[in-house]
């Protein structure tokens, strides 16, 4: 006979596997199954094992039967028993026939890692508020409705809505209330709620940005139209029959620096008379420095806006939390999109993320991480200003970025010298619409939030070491 899935869930907290068959009787049967499952690694060293009384009831055996069964495996070596921890299996090493676990075959580059790690887009993962999160999620848990742990509404937890909806007013002059907010996982999640299903192309877009999302557009058969870029931001007088416009209206990624209030007005325009609809990435505009704050371009027109933001910069991307604030006849498509329950955003996460902002904790880490990276981006301008006054800095009133301009022609060779140093950055190029006919500045995106505090330093020192000379 063949028994299975002896739980003693009840007194250990796991499931153990076991088959008791063959000849011998119910004793011989248990220590063959216990010798099979330590050879073959399913018990490993120092796991404890049921006590006799449950593991005698799971199986239906008597008591002393699993009690001898022990008792001969610890003489024979396989097992321990002491006073007060129960019985264990024995700390000894794999028998010679034992298959050596696999390790995971990882290629030089990922095994070794950027010795400095300068990329654009990630906050210091060190300055997570652990202990401030931690808090919010045990109130969350303790609040929550009970229905919060069924499936999952694709608008997102209400509390988390109505919490977005009062802070995004209050920091950022967004203009919504909570039936016109939808959770998502984040940006690149946006866009394909949106394309193709709910806009269509062309799509104009500014003549530097993130490269990912452009493949992403193209994949959903969205052709993405650049336009140019100068000092005051995206020239939105270049629009022309297109029917939608990406910004990153607070802080243009990666150049840096907010679009015009002209310019705004004039998009917003652009918007009302071509029934067009504009989407705005609000990706890090809670940082800002050496300015006042820059509200939102959504509330000139809630109803010409799709307002996009995550805590991708803020908090973690590994919390995959990102909100579009709706002009009212995109929602019920984009949730039509989405689907009748919630398949990216978790519901726990939501929960806390809704209490980590009423609680005040969301601001509290906000202003301490401005600060934070207010300093780094302060260390980084006073380097080369020391080491490499021939590089000029720019985009560093706002984000968690800067750019370096270089002499020309010589953009290729710093990335180059960056890799061999082991410093992980990018250059301006890769940022560049492929479509642009804008004459392209040599420059370097350097990501002063990325490194741990105690590795600044000795990141600042790697990139002077590799910047051109004047």
């Amino acid at each position: 006979m063949v028994e299975s899935w002896v739980n003693s869930a009840e007194r250990i907290g796991a499931d153990l596997h076991l088959e008791l068959s063959g000849s011998g009787g119910r004793r011989a049967a248990l220590i063959r199954a216990l010798r099979e499952a330590v050879r073959g690694g399913r018990l490993a060293p120092g796991s404890r094992l049921p006590p006799y009384r449950s593991l005698a009831a799971d199986l239906g055996i008597a008591r002393n039967t699993v009690a001898d069964a022990y008792a001969e495996l610890v003489a024979e070596g396989w097992l321990t028993a002491r006073q007060g921890s129960g019985t264990r299996v024995a700390e000894r090493a794999a028998p010679s026939g034992a298959a050596p676990a696999r390790v995971p075959k990882k290629s030089p580059a990922r095994a070794r890692g950027p010795r400095h790690d300068l990329q654009q887009g990630t906050p210091d993962a060190s300055s997570f508020p652990r202990a401030a999160w931690l808090a919010s999620y045990r109130r969350a848990v303790q609040r929550a409705p009970n229905e919060a742990f069924g499936p999952g509404d694709p608008a997102g937890r209400v509390e988390l809505r109505e919490a977005l909806a009062g802070y995004l007013a209050r920091v950022r002059g967004v203009r919504t209330e909570p039936g016109r907010i939808v959770i998502c996982s984040g940006f690149a999640h946006a866009l394909r709620l949106l394309f193709p299903q709910v806009l269509r192309g062309p799509l104009a877009v500014e003549a530097y940005g993130l490269g990912f999302h452009r493949d992403l557009l193209a994949a959903a058969s969205v052709r993405t139209v650049p336009l140019p870029l100068d000092e005051d931001g995206a020239q939105v007088g270049e629009l022309g029959r297109e029917r939608a416009v990406l910004l990153t209206p607070a802080h243009q990624f990666p150049t840096g620096g907010p679009l015009h209030p002209t310019r705004r007005a004039a998009v917003i325009d652009w918007a009302r008379a071509r029934d067009g609809v504009i989407l705005e990435d609000d990706y890090d505009g809670e940082f800002r420095y050496d300015r006042k704050p820059v509200g939102a371009v959504q509330g000139l027109d809630p109803e010409r806006v799709v307002h996009i933001g995550s805590v991708s910069k803020s908090l973690s991307p590994a919390l995959r939390l990102g909100w579009m604030v709706l002009p009212e006849r995109y929602v019920d498509p984009v949730l039509a999109v989405k689907g009748e329950r919630e398949a990216w955003a978790g519901t726990l996460d939501q929960l806390t993320l809704a209490d980590f902002i009423v609680s005040g904790a969301y601001d509290r880490h906000v202003r301490r991480m401005r600060q934070r990276y207010r300093a780094r981006r302060d260390r980084l301008v006073a380097a080369l200003a020391e080491r490499a006054p021939h590089i000029e800095v720019t985009g560093i009133a706002a984000g968690l970025h800067a750019v370096l301009r270089l002499p020309p022609g010589t953009e290729q060779s710093a990335v180059k010298a960056a890799v061999w140093q082991g410093i992980a950055l990018d250059g301006l190029d890769e940022f560049r619409h492929p479509g642009t006919d804008m004459s392209a500045p040599d420059g370097l995106v350097v990501g002063y939030a990325t490194p741990a505090e105690h590795a600044y330093a000795a990141a600042l020192d790697a990139l002077c070491g590799v910047l051109p000379p004047g």
